[in-house]
């Protein structure tokens, strides 16, 4: 394993995953329910910028790694997936978006990985359509975090809005990705 900035703001989104979830299991008289809201929305913002930033300082310090392929995209599976448990523990989001978010990540990583073994990856390359529900569900978790209103905006009902259309543009993306791999799931 290759250690370079890159990868070791990798390993930093990994370590703070236990730490954001922990805020929201703290002792009540250590942290009130807004200051938790908002340590969690900052440690979630910042593990999503951090993984623009590493794959930025990546490509530009000419440190991509084999390694930091895989786990980049664990990283942010599993950053992904502790909030959306959090945010259901919390009611704060439907358990049905969650099951369909981490059910069609680990699908699509399975397929990814199959896809590879057989020379075929381009196939499944991220395409606009899973980009663009990565924006929604991004945007989405950090307003559901933060639940407040900020102003005059209710950043829940807007957190929520844009939850449900995560979830159905995670279904669409699945079928579009499933679509194109079915020719060679049949070889």
């Amino acid at each position: 394993m290759p250690l370079n900035i890159p990868n070791v703001l990798t390993w930093l989104r990994i370590i703070m995953i236990p730490l954001f979830v922990g805020i929201f299991y703290l002792p009540e008289h250590w942290l009130s329910w807004p200051a938790r809201n908002v340590t969690a929305t900052t440690l979630f913002t910042l593990a999503a910028v951090t993984d623009w930033l590493d794959g930025y300082l990546a490509r530009t310090l000419n440190q991509t790694s084999a390694f930091g392929a895989f786990l980049d995209p664990v990283a942010d599976k599993l950053m992904v997936a502790a909030a959306l448990v959090v945010l259901v523990d919390l009611g704060r989001t439907d358990a049905v978006y969650a099951f369909i978010i981490i059910g069609r990540e680990i699908t699509i990583s399975a397929l990814r990985e199959w896809m590879a073994k057989i020379g075929k990856s381009r196939n499944v390359a991220v395409s606009f359509l899973g980009k663009v529900k990565t924006v929604a569900q991004m945007v989405a978790i950090p307003m559901l975090l933060y639940q407040n209103s900020l102003g005059p905006l209710d950043m829940e009902f807007i957190g929520s809005i844009l939850m449900l259309i995560a979830a159905v543009l995670t279904i669409v993306s699945m079928i579009y990705y499933l679509k194109v791999a079915l020719p060679h799931l049949v070889d």
